[in-house]
């Protein structure tokens, strides 16, 4: 089910939220937590109800070795006995759920690099569909099983566990939890009570949230799929038209998604950690990565880059171990070579800025985001492209080598930008030139605060709360008019 759906706004958020602050008003706070699960579960199962099975048994495998694991803490191994280590422990959970993910992420990835290594194809391709939110509810209870061997987190009981893993605002997309940011709440009973500076809150964050995708990301879409299926033919503008498009598309589909998860779970009395922080305003690509995707960053700063060596040793392994991160970064969302050379080129772009740092050779803030903003957009369209070959081209034709069209109208530039797949689009750029929204919704990624930022200021009033209404009414009757597009994110 879409955050961005007519069915999940009208009648299975309210179901849900209704079910869950009823059955707490009763005190019946476990049945309430079995409510949110199986409603969460239905969520999942909305798509395809033949993966319910693996997300069941991946809880109930992780709930059993986190406990498992945290009861070996403290205790030797005794010779009358056989007792595996804490240690063995965590690398038998961490290892079986990178074998899971990498069955049904990489097997046919790896079949066909291997056909092509031996020159024939003596392995079929799996055609394996992959699950939907695997990535991230899987990289969830590894964070969760590392922390249990950390001593910063201990769950025995099962219902508890299945909420933290399958809490629908985050489930699919992320953002990527640790067990203590989220648990404790749910344990606090005085969140167990409606609060409706949350509720007017949470409508608020979910309101900008869906004006994000429905309202703009998917207006980018157009264009951005219009170019990126047709790379040859992309000459000088059309084709930064194309890149800068999906740029922006990616930012407001998935800065809209973790809006939306974030005030939905408000609405349950539940924060869930901030996952963007204004990405395109950076001055470096580290800052870039402070800002981007932050639970992401820090899994892999946390639990791939620090257990690699991190900064611990001399720089050429420090250099290495960004590079080494950044490569497995890239893997994570996609099983192509588009996707590795997406994480390489940010690991060289990481390394170059330490190196420049120990040069100390400062650089005036306008050019630093103007290198950052740009760097970002390159290695965007290897993370959009179809195949390397359809990546190459469009870089070409950033670069001229598709042509200039010197003497063609600026109109006939950007043709494609009065192409559309909606009616919607279609009459909105009749009345408004599809090259001012782009300049509108580029401004507002670079300069304008932030929907967290905005939320700080938030007052409830009737002028707030008129805006807001007006934001949704826009956003449902658009999608009342079409069918519900799926969020990037979910791909990966």
């Amino acid at each position: 089910m879409l955050f961005n759906s007519l069915e999940f706004i009208f009648l299975f958020l309210p179901t849900a939220f209704i079910g869950y602050f009823y059955l707490n008003h009763r005190g019946r706070t476990a049945v309430a937590t079995a409510w949110l699960i199986l409603a969460s579960l239905f969520f999942y199962c909305w798509w395809d109800p033949i993966y319910l099975p693996l997300i069941v048994g991946s809880i109930l495998f992780n709930f059993s070795t986190g406990t498992w694991l945290h009861r070996s803490i403290g205790k030797e191994p005794s010779s009358s006995r056989t007792l595996l280590s804490p240690k063995a422990i965590l690398f038998f959970g961490v290892t079986c759920n990178l074998l899971l993910l990498g069955y049904f992420k990489y097997s046919d990835f790896f079949i066909h690099n291997l056909n092509r290594w031996l020159g024939e194809d003596r392995l079929s391709l799996l055609h394996m569909i992959l699950p939907l939110g695997i990535s991230f509810f899987t990289f969830t209870q590894i964070a969760f099983l590392v922390d249990v061997y950390k001593r910063q987190a201990k769950e025995y009981d099962l219902l508890n566990y299945a909420l933290f893993v399958t809490y629908f605002p985050h489930l699919i997309a992320g953002p990527i939890l640790h067990h203590r940011e989220m648990m404790p709440q749910f344990a606090d009973m005085t969140q167990r009570s409606l609060r409706y500076d949350n509720l007017a809150k949470g409508t608020v964050l979910f309101s900008i949230g869906l004006c994000k995708k429905v309202l703009i990301a998917d207006t980018f879409a157009v264009w951005a799929n219009g170019g990126f299926a047709d790379p040859l033919h992309l000459q000088l503008i059309e084709a930064w038209f194309t890149s800068l498009s999906y740029t922006l598309q990616l930012y407001f589909d998935f800065s809209g998604y973790t809006d939306m998860a974030l005030g939905i779970s408000l609405l349950f009395n539940v924060y869930l950690p901030i996952n963007f922080n204004s990405p395109y305003k950076a001055l470096s690509i580290q800052e870039f990565w402070q800002r981007w995707h932050m639970t992401l960053s820090r899994f892999l700063k946390e639990y791939v880059y620090i257990p690699f060596g991190g900064n611990r040793h001399d720089e050429v392994n420090t250099c290495r171990n960004l590079l080494a991160t950044f490569i497995i970064g890239g893997l994570w969302h996609g099983a192509g070579w588009t996707f590795i050379v997406w994480g390489a080129v940010h690991g060289v772009a990481l390394v170059i800025q330490r190196l420049w740092q120990r040069l100390k050779w400062p650089m005036p803030n306008w050019l630093a985001w103007f290198v950052t903003f740009f760097f970002v957009n390159f290695a965007w369209v290897f993370f959009r492209a179809g195949s390397m070959s359809d990546a190459i081209e469009v870089v070409k034709g950033m670069f001229g080598f598709h042509g200039l069209a010197q003497g063609i109208a600026v109109g006939d530039y950007l043709r494609f930008l009065t192409k559309s797949a909606s009616s919607y689009a279609a009459l909105f750029n009749l009345r408004t030139p599809g090259v001012i929204f782009f300049i509108l919704f580029f401004m507002a990624a670079v300069m304008m605060p932030n929907s967290m930022q905005w939320l700080e200021r938030f007052k409830p009033n009737w002028r707030n709360a008129l805006f807001i209404v007006l934001l949704l009414t826009i956003s449902t009757v658009y999608l009342s008019f079409g069918h519900a597009k799926s969020f990037l994110y979910f791909n990966f």
